[in-house]
């Protein structure tokens, strides 16, 4: 889970003054109005279904965009979840969200699987006994027929597993242009120049992906996907949090 509270949360019932110099109204945007508190802004509105959408939301985008970009992933085909409270608040305090992806191209099926809240997978018989699995902050895993290979966080460090594999191993020539920093790419955009790599078109679809995993989270169903029409073919409720009610004056 990240820094901020979720996990079964109620709504507060104190109304405390506005803070001078904050326009309420305005920050509360398109969704539906409630008084101020602190427990939403400036900070915490992560955790709140009606703002934000929990770690899955805040975290995945860095985490999942490793295999998603590796694997062309694309959309997938059904995903579900099981996970601590959920309420009509907030997110869950942890969470494992389970993605089927079919085959793409030449590219077999893929299974994706995505755990938060201090959850972590099955510790690779590949790894040796003294080191760590992922970083500090967490990891990626990818477990193929021919081999483990293990990423810190935000596909850091990639190494096959064990040690030997990696050292035994080939590198092929770089390929793929090396970032010169996201807010320089950001600015150079911006400027007329190339588009950044987490251009809209690729970072789009991938944020769609990830937010399916909170449709299963909230539904507590199995979430079979048809992508091309962003909706549920199984679950009708899970489409109704597809597309939100904007409050009057916010209508796109």
């Amino acid at each position: 889970m990240g820094w901020w509270p979720q996990g079964g949360l109620k709504r507060p019932t104190d109304t405390p003054p506005v803070p001078e110099g904050m326009d309420w109204d305005m920050w509360i945007g398109p969704a539906p109005y409630r008084p101020y508190n602190h427990c939403y802004a400036p900070h915490d509105w992560r955790g709140w279904w009606d703002f934000g959408t929990g770690a899955l939301g805040d975290m995945g985008c860095h985490i999942m965009d490793i295999p998603f970009w590796a694997l062309n992933l694309g959309q997938p085909i059904s995903v579900e979840a099981s996970s601590t409270e959920v309420n009509s608040e907030s997110g869950p305090i942890a969470s494992i969200i389970h993605y089927q992806f079919p085959a793409r191209g030449s590219m077999p099926p893929v299974n994706m699987t995505w755990y938060d809240g201090g959850l972590k997978p099955a510790r690779p018989k590949e790894l040796e006994d003294r080191r760590q699995m992922g970083d500090k902050d967490g990891g990626v895993l990818f477990i193929g027929d021919k081999g483990v290979l293990m990423c810190g966080c935000y596909g850091r460090n990639p190494r096959l597993i064990p040690e030997t594999k990696m050292k035994a191993y080939k590198r092929p020539p770089k390929t793929i242009p090396r970032s010169i920093g996201h807010r320089e790419e950001w600015i150079e955009a911006c400027r007329g120049g190339k588009p950044a790599v987490s251009n809209f078109d690729y970072a789009g679809p991938l944020t769609e992906v990830v937010l399916l995993g909170n449709l299963a989270i909230r539904t507590g169903r199995k979430v079979n996907w048809d992508g091309p029409n962003m909706k549920s073919t199984n679950v009708s409720k899970a489409n109704s949090y597809v597309r939100r009610q904007y409050r009057q004056g916010w209508t796109l």
